[in-house]
């Protein structure tokens, strides 16, 4: 059964508190922050400090650390701290990933830990594909404020200048089956805003979103989960698709459309998705 990532909350590790909490919110996944989060005085406090944490109990949370980059002072140390979390950490974040030597650099300290790879880059967005392709990459998470920056680009709701980097990366994760999770939403207390853009990145395809804040966590859940009428359809679409099977036909009809073994394959992830967040849940 698949792991949900429909929520994933970005804490800075230099905070305690904050990690504390985390292990009664609702999310999927918590990225416990060591780069952008933590300010550069507190960056090797913050790590022994995550260390420490990660010994508690997340529950079914996936548990991902993002380091600094190996091109900054603090890189090198983080990743070596990460190869020793093996068990504790889910996933090792790494910044800023333009090519797959990146990966290469780091999968070379942490012999074990999956990696994940933060898509922020024009370079990232072309090499997207080549990327994906990594055999020991599990995840990709889009960096639309460090690709908003680097491309000069203004912000607006329909996101339209994001949309070719979002859309090239989406495309390599699904082609190498590793989750793709969309970028942040800054404005934490607009929930218009933050609906309308999860669901556009529901309908592009993205496994969940990137969160700021906690306050952010309840409209992710909703709009990276099925609803009900969702669901009801699935049930339906298989059982009408079995049913049209047994009597020797390759379609079944639902509501008027067309169902084929490609729609009760979705219809079958759908529901498996759905029994993963309630396990999560209980």
């Amino acid at each position: 059964m698949a792991r949900p990532y429909r929520s994933v909350l970005y804490i800075p590790a230099a905070n305690a508190r904050a990690m504390e909490k985390a292990r009664g919110l609702a999310a999927d996944a918590i990225i416990f922050d060591l780069e952008d989060a933590v300010s550069p005085a507190e960056k090797p406090f913050a790590r022994d400090q995550l260390a420490a944490a990660l010994q508690n109990d997340y529950g079914g949370r996936a548990r991902i650390v993002r380091i600094n980059g190996l091109d900054t002072e603090w890189g090198q140390a983080d990743a070596e701290a990460c190869a020793a979390l093996t068990g504790l950490a889910d996933a090792v974040l790494i910044p800023k990933v333009s090519s797959p030597a990146d990966l290469d650099r780091v999968a070379a300290i942490i012999p074990d830990l999956p990696l994940w790879a933060m898509m922020e880059t024009a370079q990232g967005m072309l090499n997207a594909g080549a990327i994906a392709a990594h055999p020991r990459l599990g995840g990709m998470v889009m960096g639309t404020n460090d690709l908003a920056k680097e491309i000069n680009s203004r912000f607006r709701p329909d996101r339209l200048a994001m949309l070719t980097g979002l859309g090239l990366c989406l495309l390599a994760a699904k082609a190498h089956g590793i989750t793709i999770i969309d970028g942040v939403f800054n404005a934490f207390k607009d929930e218009d805003g933050l609906r309308f853009e999860c669901e556009q990145g529901r309908d592009m395809g993205f496994d969940g979103k990137t969160l700021i804040h906690p306050a952010q966590l309840e409209i992710a859940n909703a709009a990276f989960a099925p609803t009900e009428d969702e669901l009801g359809l699935a049930r339906r679409q298989i059982e009408a698709f079995e049913a049209a099977t047994a009597e020797g036909k390759g379609v079944a009809v639902v509501d008027g459309r067309i169902v084929e073994n490609l729609h009760v394959a979705t219809a079958r992830k759908m529901l498996e998705q759905a029994q993963a967040i309630a396990a999560l849940a209980s």
